[in-house]
């Protein structure tokens, strides 16, 4: 039997932080085929709303591919985690940001990246974040366990101007 999990996301809602000084800069992250379907299948599900595609941003990648690292080596499916939540993973890595969001989720190695997908949308929440108008670019990660679970991350985000 196939096992998908999702959980709900942290916030919907647009989130203002003040602008601090110019960050560093990031080297280009390369996604592997299961990360890169995240993201084409995102861009799907906004184009069948005729919304503006997400840009694929390195650094929120990054994030996200270390915060599905860190679900897979404590094996749990958590936005906070080491009293950390994603607007606090976004602030202590220097994205400064006027929108941001996450959606994470979890399957067996017999659950496919398009179930994943079908959960996400059937979720009202998930789906919010996925056709959010307010968000511009989106960070992929995925992750597996030492049992063989995969973990999911897709952190949304609109920087600051």
């Amino acid at each position: 039997m196939t096992r998908v999990m999702i959980l709900l996301t942290v916030a919907s809602s647009v989130v203002l932080f003040t602008r601090a000084p110019a960050g560093e800069k990031t080297k280009p992250t390369v996604l592997n085929a299961g990360e890169l379907k995240v993201f084409n299948l995102t861009n799907d599900e906004r184009k069948k709303k005729e919304l503006r595609p997400l840009v694929l941003s390195p650094f929120l990648s990054k994030l996200a591919r270390a915060h599905s690292a860190n679900m897979a080596k404590q094996m749990k499916m958590e936005h906070k985690l080491d009293d950390k939540t994603p607007f606090d993973r976004l602030r202590d890595a220097g994205y400064k940001f006027a929108a941001a969001s996450e959606n994470i989720g979890m399957g067996d190695e017999d659950a496919t990246i398009e179930m994943i997908m079908e959960a996400w949308m059937a979720s009202p929440a998930h789906r919010a974040n996925i056709l959010q108008t307010e968000f511009t670019e989106i960070g992929v990660g995925i992750a597996r366990d030492q049992k063989g679970l995969i973990y999911y991350t897709q952190l949304f985000g609109r920087p600051q101007k």
